[in-house]
């Protein structure tokens, strides 16, 4: 994770929320120093999040791939149901970092890096350190680092936001220098009390865990492999050992922890390692490289399990050998036709290999059967495009934004097909949606005052578009006070 994103990061927790939000937001905001009052109330909570969420997809930092991001929302999800507070709306991303970490966001945000989910061996693991994170948000720990914000200075503050503000615009390597100056005084209470968050967060992390069926040595045993690893990773280990200081103490502890629990089952999904394939495929700085080198080891063979079958494909398709890639696929998906995941790598391949047609037929019988599935919609959607029927493609991608609450990337997509079918307000409204959602303001401002000059455009449409710039207006007028 780059320097200005974890001083943003630090930032969240040691300060009250940002001045982003209408201030009314704000009229109802208990005092800081009053232990017993709430200290953000949980409207405040989501809308701090949502903003947080908004300046890390403008950092770039959110992983587009709607296929490994809907399997880590159900193992989030599924830990959620199981923890201290079920009913708390979670949203789980993953972060095209391949350093080993994650982080738990204000409004239940939580993000796991690339880097986490390939170094998991299990889904127990992975599965070990969501629940740990979830922990951090269901015992309130960024809440209370709001409340103990009491005992640092007005200048120290000042001085952070300053910090902040160097690392982001200018020089991350002296934001982090001014940012540790001017936290000098309170450093030893901040750390104490992470201390104090991390051990909570392990115990009920574990108890979660367990509750949810996995198995609670997970979140032990990764911990302790990172710890033995550390060594091998001379001076850069990883940022989860940063960010959660691993010790033998906490290690004996969280053992300790799982023990008090019935032993599970080791069981890992086969969708776990074949989502681990294809991030390792995507992460690669040179795949040509990496294909000479696994045929001059392995020879024509294509793999043992079909993990590795699966892998090699991929492989073959990133270096656009689509004519070896399709049969492997082919037959993995026929022996396999229920299996999601061997169905949109197949459609994947097909439509880079220039069979648009087969591809579609394939993401609709697939579609069919997982209706409403983003992660089939957004690659269906964009072959439809690319097939020249964007008229069925802005039918469908109208339907799935109108029902639920999409990514940015379906709001790109339909903007583009409205674009291309001559709905010219539709185009700029969703385009104002995406921007908004990756933290552009001012061009979703922009977008949508290009749909208020539409002649056709309804008294109702005209009210309901100057609503919604008039509370952007206010966004940004509030963001640029910061």
């Amino acid at each position: 994770m780059d320097t200005p994103l974890r001083l943003l990061l630090a930032l969240l927790l040691i300060l009250p929320p940002p001045a982003v939000l209408p201030q009314s937001s704000f009229d109802d905001l208990p005092n800081l120093g009053d232990a017993s009052g709430q200290v953000i109330s949980p409207k405040q909570d989501k809308e701090l999040g949502a903003y947080f969420m908004r300046q890390i997809r403008q950092a770039g930092m959110v992983l587009d791939d709607p296929e490994t991001t809907t399997y880590l929302q159900a193992m989030g999800h599924k830990l959620a149901i199981h923890s201290e507070n079920p009913g708390y709306g979670f949203t789980f991303f993953l972060v095209n970092d391949t350093s080993i970490n994650a982080f738990a966001g204000p409004g239940g945000y939580i993000g796991a890096n690339v880097g986490l989910f390939l170094a998991a061996e299990s889904e127990s693991e992975l599965a070990g350190v969501m629940a740990h994170e979830i922990a951090h948000v269901t015992q309130r720990h960024l809440a209370r680092a709001f409340q103990a914000q009491e005992r640092m200075s007005l200048p120290t503050t000042a001085a952070i936001i300053a910090a902040i503000i160097i690392g982001a615009a200018a020089d991350p390597a002296a934001g982090a220098a001014a940012m540790t100056a001017a936290s000098a005084a309170g450093i030893q209470s901040q750390i104490n009390f992470t201390r104090a968050n991390e051990k909570e967060a392990d115990r009920v992390g574990i108890q979660t865990l367990a509750a949810a069926n996995y198995d609670p040595y997970g979140m032990p045993a990764f911990f302790e492999r990172l710890q033995k690893n550390s060594k091998l990773y001379g001076t850069r280990p990883p940022e989860f050992l940063s960010t959660h200081p691993v010790t033998s103490n906490r290690i004996s502890e969280a053992t300790a922890r799982a023990e008090t629990f019935p032993r599970v089952k080791e069981y890992t999904s086969l969708d776990f390692f074949l989502l681990q394939a294809k991030l390792r495929v995507n992460n690669y700085d040179n795949p040509k490289q990496v294909l000479a080198d696994t045929r001059r080891y392995e020879g024509k063979a294509t793999g043992k399990t079909v993990t590795e079958q699966y892998e090699f494909a991929l492989l073959l398709a990133s270096n656009e050998k689509y004519n070896e890639a399709l049969p492997i696929m082919q037959k993995l998906y026929k022996n396999d036709p229920d299996r999601i995941t061997y169905r949109l790598a197949l459609g994947r391949i097909l439509s880079d290999a220039n069979q648009k047609q087969e591809a579609l037929d394939l993401y609709k019988n697939t579609l069919n059967l997982y209706p409403g599935e983003i992660m089939v919609i957004q690659p269906y959607a964009t072959t439809l495009m690319a097939a020249g029927k964007s008229g069925k493609a802005y039918s469908l991608l109208s339907e799935i934004s109108n029902n639920n609450d999409p990514e940015p990337q379906i709001y790109k997509l339909l903007a583009q097909a409205a674009g291309a079918t001559n709905h010219k307000i539709q185009t700029h409204t969703a385009m104002s949606q995406y921007y908004f959602l990756n933290g552009y303001t001012n061009q979703a401002i922009e977008q949508l005052k290009l749909a208020e000059r539409s002649p056709s455009l309804s008294s109702y449409e005209t009210a309901r578009i100057q609503a919604r710039i008039a509370n952007l207006e206010a966004l940004l007028r509030a963001e640029r006070q910061q």
